[in-house]
């Protein structure tokens, strides 16, 4: 059970990355999703779908914990991993809650179908953490596979946070890139990384 588990978390990930992170090429090559349903109405379009996987993916990381419990042995107090495991939940979860409350809908890459809207500036935790999303904002994936003591869920963290820089440095990054070295452009991306200030 626990490695078909694995699986359709792996799967869920990749659809994740793979179906965002592809859409999100093309549109930024072409404008196809603008081009089909206008603006607003190919952004509303891609929001939907992006979620449902984001949270697919989410639910599948959790439900592989809890099947995979109590597999990881490493030698420490329990006490100890749990607690380690509470506070990488804490910490992690406030960050990529405070990220997502300073980029509004930038978290859903909101410039790629509209690159001329206001972008937030690098304000909130990105004045001191150069990708909070994708670097402490993954704090909870490790902190709740110690708490529930699975190897494979630390498996699938690691591999969720390599999928999702990939994915930065492959979609996001090249987009942005261009987006600011537009003649007077002075914005930051829209997951709120300033230029120069990257992972």
């Amino acid at each position: 059970m626990a490695w078909i588990a694995f699986a359709y978390h792996i799967a869920s990930r990749l659809a994740y990355v793979l179906g965002v992170g592809l859409t999100l090429r093309r549109q930024d090559r072409t404008g196809f999703v603008t081009e089909r349903h206008g603006v607003e109405g190919g952004f509303q379009r891609f929001r939907r779908t992006a979620a449902f996987l984001m949270g697919n993916d989410a639910v599948s990381f959790v439900l592989l914990c809890l099947v995979s419990a109590n597999s990881l042995r490493i030698g420490l107090p329990r006490a100890l991993t749990l607690g380690v495991g509470v506070i990488f939940v804490v910490v992690g979860v406030l960050t990529k809650l405070w990220a997502a409350a300073t980029l509004g809908d930038g978290y859903y890459w909101r410039n790629f179908f509209a690159p001329a809207d206001p972008v937030p500036n690098s304000g909130g935790p990105y004045r001191w953490l150069r990708n909070p999303m994708y670097t402490v904002g993954y704090l909870p994936t490790y902190g709740l596979a110690l708490m529930t003591g699975s190897m494979l869920g630390l498996v699938a963290a690691l591999f969720d946070q390599t999928a999702i820089l990939l994915f930065y440095r492959l979609v996001e990054k090249p987009h942005f890139e261009v987006l600011t070295s537009s003649p007077g452009s002075a914005r930051s991306p829209s997951r709120g990384i300033a230029p120069g200030r990257r992972p």
